[in-house]
């Protein structure tokens, strides 16, 4: 069944993906059981959404009506089988939001659980400054960014199109629930898909940095890219649920 909420649309502001180049194995042991890793070169993607959403409303209702909210999606890209064919999108194990009201109706309205977070962001000169602590103190995220020109040398992408066509093929999205065999699925559209380098200045990140989850090797920053202004709209998706 799909998750039960209206087509919701608004603006991304902001969104800036953080990548990490994984291990297969390590990103493996994150993932339910029906979903693989996607790979570029050999290596699992994952990283974090980091997304500000401005005038967020049921579609076609007026923006006046909308929430604006930041927000932080950990997750991992991945591919599996529907109706014999090859899917893929991304798996979400981890939602912050600034939004109480976000994080009162996930998983009742928006899709996963949605833990409240507080957000700092500073903008100056095209530089970007952010950091993120969620209330229950599991997840931290700490990200200084500027424009650039290319990707970093050491990224598995060969180009800027090579990534950004990778990202764009995962706009399906799934998303933990307090059910380990049940996932809610929203997928994003966009009117249009513009995405441009961003070079870090420093990352760190709880997810990422945490040994218990990735041991020494198992995950490496790889790039982060960044877009703006775009309007989207959010569907929702069938439910992913385990049979017995």
């Amino acid at each position: 069944m799909k998750l039960k909420i209206p087509t919701m649309q608004g603006v991304i502001e902001r969104r800036m993906l953080v990548n990490f180049r994984v291990r297969p194995d390590a990103a493996r042991r994150l993932l339910p059981e029906y979903f693989c890793p996607k790979l570029i070169n050999g290596w699992a993607m994952a990283g974090i959404c980091l997304i500000r959403l401005k005038n967020m409303r049921p579609r076609r209702y007026p923006a006046v009506w909308g929430l604006t909210s930041e927000n932080a999606a950990h997750r991992i890209a991945v591919e599996w089988d529907e109706t014999g064919a090859t899917r893929e999108g991304v798996f979400i194990p981890r939602r912050d939001t600034s939004s109480i009201l976000q994080a009162f109706a996930g998983g009742r309205v928006f899709p996963g659980i949605n833990h409240l977070a507080k957000f700092k962001v500073t903008e100056e000169a095209g530089a970007i400054r952010l950091a993120m602590r969620s209330r229950d103190g599991v997840t931290t995220v700490q990200l200084h960014g500027r424009p650039a020109a290319e990707l970093p040398a050491s990224s598995v992408f060969a180009s800027l199109a090579e990534a950004s066509e990778f990202f764009a093929r995962g706009s399906a999205g799934y998303s933990a629930t307090r059910q380990p065999i049940v996932c809610d699925g929203m997928e994003l559209q966009t009117n249009h898909w513009e995405i441009e380098p961003l070079a870090v200045d420093r990352v760190e990140s709880s997810f990422f940095d945490d040994p218990n989850r990735f041991a020494t090797g198992e995950a490496h920053f790889d790039c982060a890219l960044w877009m703006r202004d775009i309007p989207h709209e959010w569907h929702a998706l069938p439910r992913w649920e385990r049979k017995s």
